[in-house]
């Protein structure tokens, strides 16, 4: 079995000095391939270094709306440099996040737009980051006629309306953790009904930790668990959902060819 983690944070300082470690314990699981992603400069910087050094990581650089505030001119022109390296396969994540509150939200949205645009010139898929904003999320990728480029929608944690609202406009959804909890009956049947070619499965390492594990620090060999969680609501074997996610996550990364 391959796994690909389509959305960690091996680059997050919870980690620090023992990157090796938790790459170790998720090849051990069968997670074989990774994407840490940014939200940053310094978090995408460190994914890219990430990526430099290990064969089986990649790296997703953006910014994160929590940090939109800090995303200017000279933001711009670093992040369109990082996303012209060959290990970066995403620009991410990016998007909106109305629960926090360190970001207006019209400024999360210009940053939002600005980067959907960047991603649009330079023909890359984007990884986006959506809390309590299904609307605002849906509308913006919408209006920026998202399907051009598509991505993923990272940790999707909606129901079924929002999954096929979300996979019209062309997105493809990745499991987090999140559907392996007990009472998101909704996620559940989101997972069991998203089709077998757009859907990914992630950690968001250190966060989300799935059950048997929930309440723990994340890692990205616990991607496994999520991919079980999504084989018993679809009623297949895992080795077949590990294989259509892996192939999947490669070809939206651009890996296949």
């Amino acid at each position: 079995m391959k796994i690909f983690d389509s959305h960690t944070h091996l680059n997050d300082e919870h980690f620090a000095g023992q990157v090796q470690d938790y790459f170790d314990h998720a090849q051990k699981l069968g997670v074989v391939k990774m994407a840490n992603v940014g939200s940053n400069a310094a978090l995408n910087q460190r994914a890219i270094e990430l990526a430099h050094a290990y064969e089986d990581m990649y790296a997703i650089v953006g910014w994160h709306p929590e940090d939109s505030l800090n995303y200017d001119e000279e933001a711009e022109r670093k992040l369109e440099a990082q996303l012209a390296d060959p290990k970066v396969v995403a620009l991410g994540e990016i998007g909106m996040d109305l629960f926090q509150k360190s970001s207006p939200k019209d400024v999360q949205e210009r940053v939002f737009r600005r980067q959907i645009q960047l991603a649009k010139n330079l023909h890359m898929p984007i990884s986006v980051h959506n809390r309590d904003a299904f609307e605002d999320t849906y509308r913006i990728l919408k209006d920026e006629h998202i399907e051009t480029v598509g991505g993923i929608i990272h940790s999707f944690n909606g129901d079924i309306e929002w999954m096929k609202k979300l996979l019209d406009l062309g997105m493809n959804l990745s499991y987090s953790g999140v559907v392996s909890f007990k009472k998101t009956k909704e996620v559940h049947e989101a997972a069991k009904q998203t089709p077998m070619d757009r859907i990914l499965v992630e950690t968001d390492a250190p966060y989300l930790a799935p059950e048997p594990l929930r309440g723990h620090q994340n890692e990205p060999a616990y991607t496994l668990y999520t991919l079980e969680a999504v084989a018993r609501y679809k009623d297949l074997n895992p080795d077949e959902v590990a294989k259509a996610t892996y192939a999947n996550t490669m070809r939206i990364f651009g890996l296949d060819k």
